[in-house]
Parts: structure tokens; C-alpha cells; sequence
């Protein structure tokens, strides 16, 4: 390996090492955490988070740039043959998302308003995720506006959120509740 590969490789760790203390930080609830307590707990320099990341803002789109890749998930191909059965996969799916993202979705609402990036990628996965939903349902449940935005509502993150955080549900709770409001909704 030559010197400029070896420079580069440590860069690229050093990179990884910040995004990586970042998304920690913002798992134990730190909201907004600082520069200082990123470089901390990336074990370098704030001069070298900042030769990085030209500002917090792009480091928080690294971030969510990052959180991303778990919804993937929620792309795969489904098991159920019927849309009814695809619905609950996808109920299911986006509740595992969801609850493994609620610290990180929480630092990125606080920062929504002020990023344009982190407001782009919310809105590319919320029109993604709607799309998801559309390509599965018959055209008898897409005829029927009220179900179908009533479906989208139940399957957002925001009621995830709700229940989890403001009505301090378990997730086994929370679960149940959109679960049960998913299969009658399918049933009418």
C-alpha cells in the first residue's frame, strides 16, 4: 500500500470513527450533541471532526444518511402472497424500524427545521414508504381515500412516536395497538 492509500484509509477511519460517535451519542439521548463531545468520543481531534465535516449540519446528514440503510429492510421482497398479508408485513417492518430509530429520529425532527438535507431525506422516505404502501393495495381499498390516509397515518412514525413517547406505551403495546387498527382496517 503506498503512502496516499495508507493517508486515505486513516482518513476514512477517522470519518467512520465520527459518524460512528455520533449515532452512539445520539442513542443515549443526546439530543444535539457538541463538536467537543463528538470528537471525544471518536478518540480525536475537533480539529479533525471539523476537517470532516465542514459543520454540524453535514455531520447530521451523515448521520441520517447512514440510519437510512435500515429501511431498507422494509424494501424486501414480502412472504404473503395477498395485499392483506403484505399490509402486515409491512406493519411489521416499519414498527422494527421504527423502534430501533426513535433516538435518532428524535435528534433529526429537533434539527428538521434548520436542515435542508435531513428535511430532503425525510421527505424522499416518507414519499418512498407511501409508495410502498400504494403498490400493494387493490384498487377497491385505493378508491376509499379515508381508509387508505387512516392506513398511512397508522403506519408513520409520528404514532410510533406518540405511542412510545407521549403515551408511554411498551413496545409490545404500541405494537398491538396499530396491529389490531391494521387488520380491521383490511377487514372493511
Amino acid at each position: 500500500m503506498n503512502e496516499t492509500d495508507g493517508r486515505r484509509k486513516r482518513a476514512q477511519t477517522s470519518r467512520d470513527r465520527i459518524v460512528a460517535a455520533m449515532l452512539a451519542l445520539v442513542e443515549e439521548g443526546h439530543i444535539t450533541p457538541s463538536a467537543e463531545l463528538v470528537a471525544g468520543r471518536a478518540a480525536v481531534g475537533l480539529r479533525t471532526v471539523f476537517r470532516h465535516f465542514a459543520d454540524m449540519e453535514t455531520l447530521y446528514t451523515a448521520m441520517t444518511t447512514e440510519l437510512t440503510h435500515h429501511y431498507v429492510h422494509g424494501l424486501r421482497p414480502f412472504s404473503a402472497m395477498d395485499w392483506r398479508g403484505q399490509l402486515r408485513e409491512i406493519a411489521e417492518r416499519r414498527i422494527t424500524t421504527y423502534e430501533a430509530l426513535l433516538p435518532f429520529k428524535r435528534a433529526a425532527d429537533a434539527h428538521r427545521h434548520s436542515s435542508r438535507a435531513i428535511q430532503e431525506e425525510h421527505d424522499r422516505m416518507l414519499a418512498l414508504m407511501r409508495a410502498r404502501l400504494v403498490s400493494i393495495l387493490p384498487q377497491e381499498k385505493l378508491s376509499q381515500t379515508r381508509q387508505v390516509e387512516t392506513i398511512d397515518l397508522l403506519l408513520s412514525f409520528d404514532v410510533w412516536q406518540r405511542l412510545r413517547g407521549d403515551q408511554k406505551l411498551s413496545a409490545d403495546q404500541s405494537r398491538a395497538i396499530i396491529l389490531a387498527e391494521i387488520d380491521q382496517l383490511s377487514r372493511d
